[in-house]
């Protein structure tokens, strides 16, 4: 490697001897307009630290090489992240020892280093960065995950062994504390003040290389990755080690935790994701406070609401969060939420999209009486519900008969033959109403339905016999979509799908 560079500064050199001599008058000016970091880093850099963590080597199976070049320390942050796997490690020299990438451990002023005899390994490698001068450091829950001791490095090299606060993993923020006092902080900013095409900069360690500066732009902000929280997007250089570190504006306040990337090699590909500052020190100060996350809950599952189901359905646009369980005598199956029922709102406030319900009602307190606005049936209504206390995620399951023979139909403009369903067997479904689909073919096949759903609704209208539903079906416009409210398992969602014309 370092033959390559000398090299390459080498050539570099060579070109720019044969280079003609331009007049001085013909030099470019300085670039205009653009930003300069230097004093941002100078004055938010002491602020930012660098995680290691380790775990004892008797709580390790034995694990194999590495790629020749790959440093486990680095990576294994990386791959529990993004593939969910450990990463295999080889066993490492002790704390105290040198290392790549972090300078060496144990050096002078720090306090409480590690045992040169203690059979450690390195498990992390992260960021994070210093919330009080007392020694509250925030980080990503998954920077620390399964750790049994935890260092953090200052930038003027003290390592000091960190306590665990609280962790929250729906989140990723972790909150750890040193033992130090008068040391450097960072400012918090306002997350909700972010502006797509602001400039940005990331502190970390990326690759266990402490104190770099990476700079770009915010991409979008609100960005859905299917997690708990809304990604502020920017385009700079996040690595495997940058995790828990800042995201830094023009003027030196801390907006965002770098946690994610998005990568098809396991490289920055030019797209990394932030957590907003104001979700993450909500949580912390819970951690500080409590070492927990309290949340509420009205126990439903949810999923998105497309824009054929809101032309369906009557809406005017693709908006809200679309019920499709409700779990039995919870608070939401109290207030009479339905399956099928879409959210539009939460104590009036507006729910864009289905990952905007989660977070209203979970930072509600517990016990709070709120107001939920749905949509059923072309109109909406106001349902009163008292939040509970978030709980570990139930599964219900039915003990269901075994189905009877399903009689022939001829299927029908949707493609689908349907049977009544016994008594009992609704029952023990939770339902009071609905067809049994026997098959699918045609329209209906194509979007996804199959033999075993249950058809509970076709528009507005509740099914109730295999009859109804086929005299139903026998008027639908080939010229417009229809939706259908199906179950299968234990979800319920809106299907839409076009008629077929029955016209021979």
């Amino acid at each position: 490697m370092t033959t390559f560079s000398v090299r390459k500064f080498l050539a570099a050199a060579v070109v720019a001897a044969c280079l003609p001599l331009v007049p001085h008058t013909a030099s470019a000016a300085p670039a205009a307009n653009l930003p300069d970091f230097t004093d941002l880093v100078d004055k938010v850099g002491p602020a930012v630290v660098n995680i290691r963590t380790t775990t004892r080597a008797s709580n390790n199976s034995a694990r194999g090489g590495l790629p020749p070049g790959m440093d486990d320390g680095d990576m294994s942050e990386f791959f529990r992240r993004f593939f969910g796997i450990p990463l295999p490690q080889s066993p490492q020299s002790p704390p105290g020892s040198p290392r790549g990438g972090d300078n060496g451990g144990g050096s002078g002023g720090s306090q409480e280093a590690p045992d040169s005899n203690d059979p450690e390994q390195n498990s992390g490698v992260g960021s994070g960065f210093i919330m009080s001068a007392d020694g509250y450091v925030m980080t990503n829950a998954h920077v620390i995950d399964d750790a049994d001791t935890i260092y953090v490095t200052l930038t003027d090299k003290r390592e000091f062994k960190a306590k665990l606060i609280g962790v929250d993993e729906r989140t990723d923020v972790a909150v750890v504390k040193i033992s130090a006092a008068n040391l450097p902080t960072i400012t918090i900013g306002d997350s909700n003040k972010v502006r797509v095409g602001e400039w940005v900069v990331a502190i970390g360690s990326p690759f266990g290389l402490e104190n770099t500066v990476t700079a770009g732009i915010v991409s979008a902000k609100g960005r859905d990755t299917g997690d708990y929280l809304p990604f502020i997007q920017t385009d700079v250089a996040v690595n495997p080690g940058n995790s828990g570190g800042p995201l830094i504006n023009m003027q030196g306040e801390v907006i965002g935790i770098n946690s994610q990337i998005y990568s098809r090699t396991g490289g920055f590909m030019g797209i990394s994701f932030a957590i907003p500052i104001d979700e993450a020190m909500r949580v912390a100060d819970q951690l500080k406070a409590s070492g927990k996350v309290v949340r509420g809950r009205i126990a439903v599952a949810i999923g998105e609401v497309t824009k054929d189901v809101a032309d369906s359905l009557g809406l005017q646009k693709a908006q809200g969060a679309l019920v499709s369980s409700v779990e039995p005598g919870g608070p939401a199956d109290k207030a009479g939420v339905q399956p099928g029922d879409i959210i539009l709102k939460f104590n009036g406030h507006s729910v864009d999209t289905a990952t905007d319900l989660p977070r209203m009602v979970g930072d509600t307190k517990p016990g709070t009486k709120s107001t939920i606005t749905i949509w059923r049936k072309g109109q909406t209504h106001d349902l009163p519900v008292t939040i509970a206390e978030m709980q570990p995620d139930k599964t219900a399951k039915a003990d269901l008969k075994k189905p009877q023979a399903p009689k022939q139909r001829a299927t029908n403009a949707l493609g689908l033959a349907v049977s009544d369903i016994p008594a009992d067997q609704l029952k023990a479904l939770k339902l009071h109403n609905g067809v049994q689909i026997d098959a699918a073919d045609g329209p209906a096949a194509r979007v996804g339905l199959q033999k075993g759903d249950i058809v509970l609704r076709v528009g507005d209208t509740d099914i109730t016999s295999a009859k109804q539903f086929d005299e139903l079906t026998s008027h639908l416009d080939s010229q417009k979509m229809v939706a259908l409210l199906v179950r299968r398992g234990e979800n319920t969602q809106f299907v839409p799908v076009r008629p077929r014309s029955t016209q021979k």
